[in-house]
Order: structure tokens, then C-alpha cells, then sequence
């Protein structure tokens, strides 16, 4: 029988500390959100339901996103826009800065649900003694690069690998924006998967593991990533790539979201469970969420967390 460490049944993990951003409202099918000082409109697939606020607060939306299918993230699209914005704008989350822009994708250049894996990291990351030395991060597929600077302004030396050039120009923006350009990151433009095969043929160690993978991609060789085939080997290569239990080597952490896609959390939560069985620690796994400005909870994405003390 393959072994599998124990799941925590599901748990919802809700955004945290947001000044910067509000969602106002969400209802068929779109998302009204304050990203700033600007109120944008974009499609949601799980936006359903019918919208809160009067017809006029929608109406009064500086930006409306429209075009591609609502439930592919990485459908193409075109921007309507009511007023002139800048290109990009600073929004702060705790003492991170991040440049939010609206892009051809509908993204908004960060995920503000993030924000609960952020604070994860953050406090794992800051209950590490000093005597087990500085930690070693690893972001994959780390867009533009807000949890490799929430790990680096916890003390972590991190590296950030993301398979998209423009994506790390914007990630050194907002290092430079958060006044960390004198902290350890290194920016690799590179497919994942192939990264990480070669990091464990250098026998390098990680103490720390985020992952939030795409459906489908494209590395910038041309590599094909899709999620259903490729995440159960990376997720076995994660397992080799952290340090071992028996290494003193403080504690260790995996975080994994996975968006858009016909998956429950326990799906992913059993290959975690089952890839990280021999390191020993616990996992859980559920459901992230932004809160609605007024109301309740908005779902966004599944996720699967590991940790070792």
C-alpha cells in the first residue's frame, strides 16, 4: 500500500490585511473590485448569484475587463475603459509593495487571495530559530514575485522561477517598490519542472516550497506544461528537494494553489500527502476566499499546505 501522510479536514483560509483592495461586490458571472483608488470590473466564473449593490456602482467602474472564456485565467481579452489609468500603481499589502496593472489576461499583475498563503509563509518562515540558519525559499511558476518578497523580508534567500521574462521585470519592480533590491533573490526565466530536475541533480535543498501553477503553459524553450500530467512529478521532485526530517534542518513548508480546473482540494491534497509521505509533517488542504465588502465570502481557488515543525 502506497504510504500517504494524514489530511486535516478542509479548512478555509480567507485573505488577509487587505488596505489596498476591497471586493465590492460579486453576481453574474463578473467581480467588482478597488484595486486602489480605481474600481475595476472583471468576469468570474464563480461569481454567481445575483449582485448586491445597485446597478450604479457597477456602472461607475473605471475599467471593465471583456472578452475570453470566464473560467480560463488565461484567456485573452481587451479592456474597456471609462477614464484614463496609469499603466501601473502601487498597492501595499503589509510591507510589501506591488504594482498592479490591468493586463491582456484580466489579471490584475497580483492575486489578492494570496494573501492567506503570504501570511502562511510569513509565519512559518518567522518561527524559525536562529540556530537552524537562514532559509532557502523556492517560488515556482512566481509570476511577479509577491511571495518570494514576503519570504525575503521574513529573512528567507530566495529563488523566484517563473517561465515568462516580462513576469520577473514586473517582480523586480516591485522589489524595487517594497525596498528590498539589497535582499537574496534570485530571478530564474526558466520552465519549472525543467528547474527543478536540475536542482535535484545538483543535490540542493530547500527548506521552503511554494507552488502555484497555471492549467496549461508554455516554457520559454517551448516546454509544455498541463497541470492534470505534470503536477504529480513535480510534486514528487518537491518532495526530494526539501530538506530531510532528520536534518535539523528547522521547519519546512509547501504551499499549493491550483485555480481554474475540475479538481477538488482533496485531490490535490492526496498527491501532497502521498509525495511528501516520507519527510513526515502534516497536511491540509481546502478552499481560499476573499471577503465580499458587506456580505460574505467569495470562493477563488483550492489549495494544499504542508508543514514540518
Amino acid at each position: 500500500m502506497t504510504a500517504m501522510l494524514p489530511i486535516t479536514p478542509a479548512s478555509l483560509v480567507v485573505a488577509p490585511d487587505w488596505r489596498d483592495y476591497a471586493l465590492l461586490d460579486t453576481g453574474v458571472g463578473n467581480r467588482l473590485e478597488r484595486v486602489g483608488p480605481h474600481r475595476l470590473q472583471r468576469p468570474d466564473a464563480q461569481a454567481l448569484g445575483l449582485p448586491a449593490l445597485e446597478a450604479r456602482a457597477w456602472q461607475g467602474a473605471d475599467a471593465v475587463f471583456s472578452g475570453g472564456e470566464a473560467d480560463d485565467e488565461e484567456a485573452r481579452g481587451r479592456w474597456r475603459f471609462a477614464r484614463p489609468l496609469p499603466e501601473a500603481w502601487p498597492v501595499r499589502w503589509r510591507d510589501i509593495t506591488l504594482m498592479a496593472r490591468c493586463t491582456p489576461f484580466r489579471h490584475l499583475g497580483f492575486f489578492p487571495e494570496q494573501a492567506a498563503q503570504w501570511d502562511f509563509a510569513d509565519r512559518v518562515l518567522r518561527t524559525r530559530p536562529a540556530a537552524a540558519g537562514q532559509a532557502e525559499v523556492l517560488n515556482l511558476f512566481g509570476y511577479t514575485g509577491a511571495a518570494s518578497l514576503v519570504a525575503a523580508a521574513a529573512g528567507a534567500r530566495v529563488t523566484h522561477v517563473d517561465a515568462s521574462k516580462k513576469a520577473i521585470g514586473y517582480a523586480r519592480e516591485n522589489q524595487a517598490a517594497s525596498g528590498l533590491d539589497e535582499r537574496p533573490i534570485r530571478w530564474i526565466v526558466e520552465d519549472a519542472l525543467t528547474f527543478v530536475r536540475r536542482e535535484l541533480r545538483r543535490g540542493r535543498r530547500y527548506h521552503g516550497i511554494i507552488v502555484d501553477p497555471p492549467r496549461h503553459g508554455r516554457g520559454p524553450d517551448g516546454e509544455v506544461w498541463q497541470l492534470e500530467t505534470d503536477l504529480p512529478e513535480l510534486l514528487n521532485a518537491l518532495g526530494q528537494l526539501l530538506h530531510d526530517r532528520n536534518s535539523a534542518a528547522g521547519p519546512c513548508f509547501v504551499v499549493l494553489t491550483v485555480y481554474a480546473v475540475r479538481l477538488s482540494h482533496l485531490a490535490i491534497a492526496r498527491a501532497l500527502a502521498q509525495a511528501l509521505a516520507h519527510q513526515g509533517g502534516t497536511v491540509e488542504a481546502g478552499d481560499m476566499a476573499l471577503p465580499v465588502e458587506g456580505a460574505s465570502l467569495h470562493p477563488t481557488a483550492i489549495y494544499a499546505r504542508w508543514v514540518r515543525p
